[in-house]
């Protein structure tokens, strides 16, 4: 675990986007592989059995979420999904493909949001982060963030991120190249080397759910 003396979080509307009307938002769902009693990496089970995902709790109350927030006009998609992360649940790491967008309504607001979910892989943990005093994380298992996870729309995000994982992983298993669950470990993200002899930079693309010996930038 990291401790960095981060910025504080963002603010006020007045950089917010609309579209038609609806704020836009990002979130993410982070994940990592799960470690055993011995804080090393299971190598068994199945591919849902080894992720677990990062939620959080809201500002006002215990219910549970993944991180989400507003997309602002001087940032990126994938910017903005980075900083909310980073902000809310206090971790780095690498934004991921995009899971799909839903249309939600706020409850505090009364307003319909267009949510944009994305896949988040973490690399390090934060000890002091900008909500760190208003807000509590905990990893779980996606059978438990399933049922604790407040949002519906949430819920169908984090089946759609497990269902391209578990494809992804059928097509390793089919090609024989270096597995997602390799890749999340700290060897795999330092050490894996292509089939076709090239380094991981240029083989194995992580922001686009790539993880086959390709150079192709695509999601599934």
């Amino acid at each position: 675990m990291k401790k960095l003396v981060s910025m504080a979080s963002r603010t006020g509307r007045q950089f917010q986007r609309y579209n038609q009307g609806c704020r836009q938002v990002v979130g993410s769902i982070p994940c990592r592989l799960r470690k055993t009693k011995n804080q090393s990496p299971s190598t068994h089970g199945t591919l849902i059995e080894e992720i677990e995902v990062l939620l959080i709790s809201s500002q006002k109350s215990p219910r549970m979420m993944f991180p989400k927030g507003g997309w602002e006009i001087d940032e990126s998609m994938e910017g903005a999904v980075s900083r909310e992360t980073q902000e809310e649940a206090g971790v780095l790491g690498y934004v991921g493909c995009r899971l799909g967008t839903w249309s939600f309504k706020s409850k505090s607001q009364g307003t319909f949001h267009e949510g944009h979910m994305f896949a988040f892989f973490v690399t390090d943990e934060l000890d002091v982060w900008p909500e760190k005093n208003v807000r509590q994380r905990l990893w779980m298992t996606v059978k438990e963030a399933r049922e604790a996870c407040v949002h519906l729309w949430m819920k169908e995000a984090l089946d759609v991120l497990v269902d391209r994982l578990m494809h992804l992983q059928r097509k390793d298993e089919e090609i024989r190249t270096p597995c997602l669950l390799e890749y999340l470990t700290e060897e795999g993200r330092t050490g894996i080397v292509s089939q076709t002899g090239e380094d991981e930079g240029a083989c194995f693309t992580i922001l686009d759910c790539q993880f086959q010996a390709t150079t192709t930038r695509s999601c599934l």
